[in-house]
């Protein structure tokens, strides 16, 4: 009983402890030795400010680099995400939508298969409705259908000046439509027919909303704590350099 505690133990907590020391090992080694440097030479109290004064502002460069170029300790990307699945016996009614916009996608714009914005949505589409722990799942394999037609309405207009002008961003819907295909019994030996959509079955309408996610928020907020850490320390370092020139100052005197 004893060791299968034990091997539980080390399963279930062996990659944080790793982690953990990892993080430690680098902390200990860079920055300690270069604070053991700095102490050595400057003192404790002045080698820790110029250390922590160094690191604050490394971290707020690089969180601006970061920020500006999308990159580094980023935050989650643009996704899609699933909104509702309307089921409809045809592929024009999708009246029964919660949304009021998907109740009539003769007023979105039709994807064409080449579109990389289509395959995005289309993945997205396809993996909810097969996941089984998703709300929406409707089939056991994304070989059990096909992808009919794709739309989209909404999001920003792409252009230079809509890439760089900051303000409201209006809702981007996607909406995929699939229809089940006809189960082929393939005898052994024999070439599988191509496959073939079942007309009779529902035609499943997924809409989808885009998440614009938080890609920069991670940069940003590390940049901007570190200038704040960055300033303090220069603040510190200055106050102290102007106590050491009036105390001269006052023993020349």
């Amino acid at each position: 009983m004893l060791n299968a505690v034990s091997l539980a133990f080390e399963v279930t907590w062996d990659p944080g402890l790793r982690g953990i020391l990892i993080v430690a090992v680098g902390i200990t080694v860079l920055m300690g030795s270069v604070y053991m440097l700095l102490a050595t030479n400057l003192g404790s109290r002045l080698g820790f400010l110029v250390a922590v004064g160094g690191l604050s502002g490394w971290l707020a460069l690089m969180g601006f680099v970061w920020a500006l170029y999308g990159i580094g300790y980023k935050g989650t990307t643009p996704h899609w995400v699933v909104e509702e699945v309307v089921t409809s016996q045809s592929i024009s009614d999708t009246s029964a939508a919660h949304l009021a916009k998907a109740r009539d996608l003769s007023t979105w714009r039709k994807l064409p298969a080449d579109d990389p914005s289509r395959g995005e949505a289309q993945a997205t589409a396809s993996a909810a409705l097969v996941t089984p722990d998703s709300r929406v799942k409707a089939f056991t394999a994304e070989g059990d259908f096909k992808v009919l037609d794709a739309y989209t309405i909404g999001g920003k207009k792409k252009n230079f000046f809509n890439n760089w002008v900051p303000g409201p961003h209006p809702p981007h819907y996607s909406a995929v439509q699939v229809q089940a295909l006809d189960l082929v019994t393939v005898p052994f030996g024999q070439t599988p027919p191509p496959p073939k959509v079942n007309t009779q079955a529902p035609v499943q309408t997924v809409i989808l909303v885009r998440d614009l996610g938080k890609l920069r928020v991670p940069p940003v907020l590390i940049m901007l704590a570190s200038t704040i850490v960055f300033g303090i320390t220069c603040n510190t370092l200055h106050r102290r350099d102007k106590a050491t020139w009036a105390a001269r100052a006052a023993v020349e005197a």
